[in-house]
């Protein structure tokens, strides 16, 4: 992943692109954090610390340096007639809030019609993973992941089902644990088709409920 410059491609254009500091300052950043929390950067316990935060951050952030459309790009004509919905079900997610940067974690479902190809199943976990990757809403991601497959598949219907937890209620804020959000996206037939979309929506609940 380049380290020099970054343009968040889950927001609008910028004129410039926003530079990417260098892994010191990124560490520095930490103990600057480390220290307005009240505590002693240079401590034993927390010299390593900045470096084993700013790695987890490249892991956690990888989906900045990911292109979905590369991983919905290689699909597969000869589906021997098959002509019903390709449904996922429990993707795992694991993603960031923009607003407080904590944590939320859930399982995504996600479906399309093919119209004339199918791609990998993989490659949809991938692009579900992708966004997961970045920092934004919920709303957002399960936008983006619709988008992203109906734009690059051109089915005749995609859906996409979000049921996440997050952190920033259940570790702060109000504390209330275990309450989850859910999030749903819907085009072409999963949209215009009730009995097609509610049948889409049981599948994901026998997985949640």
């Amino acid at each position: 992943m380049a380290m020099d410059a970054v343009t968040p491609k889950n927001d609008l254009p910028r004129a410039e692109p926003v530079r990417r500091p260098s892994q010191a300052e990124a560490e520095d950043a930490v103990r600057t954090l480390i220290a307005w929390a009240g505590d002693d950067p240079k401590r034993e316990g927390l010299l390593d610390t900045p470096k084993r935060v700013v790695n987890a951050y490249k892991e956690w952030f990888e989906g900045y340096g990911e292109d979905p459309v590369k991983y919905l790009s290689r699909t597969f004509e000869d589906v021997q007639g098959y002509d019903d919905i390709v449904v996922l079900r429990n993707i795992e997610v694991e993603s960031h809030c923009e607003h407080h940067m904590a944590p939320f974690l859930g399982k995504a479902f996600v479906a399309y019609k093919p119209s004339q190809a199918v791609v990998g199943i993989s490659k949809l976990a991938r692009v579900v993973e992708i966004f997961a990757k970045r920092l934004q809403t919920q709303e957002t991601m399960t936008a983006q992941i619709c988008d992203a497959i109906t734009e690059s598949l051109a089915p005749m219907g995609t859906a996409v089902f979000i049921e996440a937890e997050h952190q920033c209620m259940s570790t702060r804020g109000v504390h209330h644990k275990h309450v989850t959000t859910i999030t749903t996206q819907f085009t072409g037939v999963f949209k215009s088709d009730a009995d097609l979309r509610n049948r889409f929506l049981r599948m994901c609940e026998q997985q949640t409920g």
